[in-house]
């Protein structure tokens, strides 16, 4: 019976430890007074068996003792089932939500080659992100996240979604840009990890899904949240794909070093549905040739403040405007600028021109980071953050030609940041500071960049930027950034083929082109978050 007892108790320790944090001050009381129950009857036993050692003659209790027990068990029982039910209710078994609510007002101005500006003094924008995840078991969770982002009211003809022929909806960019009211999945995915890998102690992952790729580091460091993967220096845009990680610390020796290969696919040529044509989903030939995506991500040491993080990466098959057609459009757009009729309209539309296959990409970079300056120089440096990252593009253009160039061309980019307490407010606000340049054939990835006027990363000339964020309580929080942007060159912003041709501002004007020359953008918002 003691035996009994002592699991008995075993029991009721493990249901308090569980559920505490669940049940209700009452339930646990209950609990409490079990165990009282169980070790005073366990005591009872312990000095039976003693006088029993003795040979001293005790009086029988073990009938009462064994109904008193078969109570308790039972009223054990019920307490565990209230406390599972609300374990339950409380939704420790259900899919965990967080919000993450930004209300923006945008300054947004131009100047345009040729002298003249184009501008927003306030775009003001909504964006809503609900963060979903369940943790199944102690190696398999979901992670998910749905996007709202939209401009404050109806835009003319109702034309915010700019699809005719623009690209606002466009799967690398959808949640990123102000479109419509709907609510658009920004990633999904689930995700596998172990300790051990193959009978070795190296820790490791495995995800699937739509995957987290916007807002890596150093990106997420102005905005104020958790770096996602890979470095956004050459990649931020969303895709769907798969992703293996390795912690190779105990292998390498290297204090926090890790690797990780990650795959996406960027475009499929799978025919619609119901089409006239051709069997569902089967391959279109006359269409572009799936756009893939393959890189590793390389941590060879981080232990904590000091850190060092490697990106390479190639993607297949880009898309972009080849020459002639680019041509074409671009002298039917001048002649309806001159004599805007409706034939004239027309053969601008008919003259609209298609993505093409245009050829593939390599990307490199290298990024050094220090949480912390120095070592107990002062708190300020202490809680300072500066980075330095460098990146490469190089283009493997086929007869197309990439960038305006048959021939292989390199373009390279040097980001600089830094992070720090406010010295107004240190303990609730941080200033930053960072700075690009990119040169003239630099072609970054990063359409998904959270800006509405054109990606910084990209610039083909140098940029800009000083914010200044705080929190005001544990959920709200404000910031206010200001950004400007010098172009040396034109097609920052573009694609890969002739769209993407570096001019300087002089040639494209000689080219009857008119490109953005500077752009600013001041920002200010506020943020809830839970």
């Amino acid at each position: 019976m003691k035996k009994s007892l002592i699991a008995l108790s075993c029991v009721a320790a493990f249901a308090s430890t569980s559920f505490a944090s669940d049940i209700n001050a009452e339930m646990l009381k209950q609990i409490q007074a079990l165990k009282a129950q169980i070790d005073a009857l366990e005591k009872k036993v312990a000095a039976q068996e003693d006088t029993q050692t003795k040979k001293i003659e005790q009086p029988a209790v073990t009938t009462i003792d064994e109904k008193r027990i078969e109570k308790i068990e039972k009223k054990l029982d019920t307490v565990s089932k209230t406390a599972t039910a609300a374990k339950i209710q409380s939704g420790n078994d259900n899919l965990k939500w967080d919000v993450d609510f930004r209300t923006q007002v945008d300054n947004i101005q131009y100047k345009l080659a040729d002298g003249s500006k184009a501008k927003n003094n306030a775009l003001m924008t909504n964006r809503l992100w609900l963060g979903m995840g369940y943790k199944a078991d102690d190696n398999s969770s979901f992670h998910g996240k749905l996007s709202y982002n939209k401009a404050f009211g109806d835009t003319a003809d109702h034309s915010q979604s700019n699809t005719n022929p623009g690209y606002a909806n466009f799967d690398w960019v959808t949640n990123e840009n102000a479109t419509d009211n709907t609510i658009k999945l920004k990633e999904a995915y689930w995700l596998y990890s172990n300790d051990t890998f193959l009978g070795t102690d190296v820790p490791w992952s495995a995800s699937v899904g739509r995957r987290p790729s916007t807002d890596g580091l150093p990106i997420n460091i102005r905005n104020d949240q958790k770096e996602n993967s890979p470095l956004s220096h050459v990649v931020d845009v969303e895709f769907d794909g798969f992703s293996f990680k390795f912690d190779t610390e105990a292998v390498t020796g290297f204090t926090g070093s890790w690797f990780k290969i990650c795959a996406g696919r960027g475009l499929t040529n799978a025919t619609p549905r119901f089409d006239m044509f051709s069997p569902a989903y089967s391959t279109d030939d006359d269409k572009n040739v799936d756009v893939d995506l393959l890189g590793l991500i390389v941590v060879p040491y981080d232990d904590g403040q000091y850190s060092v993080h490697m990106n390479y990466a190639r993607a297949w098959n880009l898309i972009g405007f080849d020459k002639q057609s680019l041509q074409n459009f671009n002298a039917a757009y001048k002649n309806y600028q001159q004599n805007p009729d409706m034939n004239n309209a027309y053969t601008l539309q008919t003259m609209t021109p298609s993505f093409k296959d245009v050829g593939d990409i390599d990307y490199a970079t290298i990024l050094f980071k220090t949480e912390g300056i120095g070592n107990g120089i002062s708190d300020y440096l202490d809680s300072t953050i500066a980075f330095a990252s460098f990146a490469a593009s190089k283009t493997n253009p086929n007869e197309k030609g990439m960038l305006g160039s048959l021939e292989s061309e390199t373009g390279t980019s040097v980001w600089l940041g830094v992070n720090a307490p406010c010295p107004i407010l240190p303990d609730s606000a941080k200033i930053g500071f960072e700075w690009n340049k990119g040169s003239k054939y630099w072609r970054s990835m990063t359409y998904g960049e959270d800006t509405y006027a054109g990606s910084k990363i990209a610039v083909r000339g140098q940029a800009w930027e000083v914010y200044r964020t705080q929190k005001l309580t544990d959920a709200l929080s404000f910031g206010v950034s200001y950004v400007l942007m010098q172009y040396d060159y034109t097609g920052s912003n573009s694609f890969f083929g002739a769209d993407g041709t570096p001019m300087t501002m002089a040639e494209a004007q000689s080219a009857g082109q008119n490109p953005v020359k500077e752009a600013q953008d001041v920002r200010a918002y506020m943020r809830y978050r839970f």
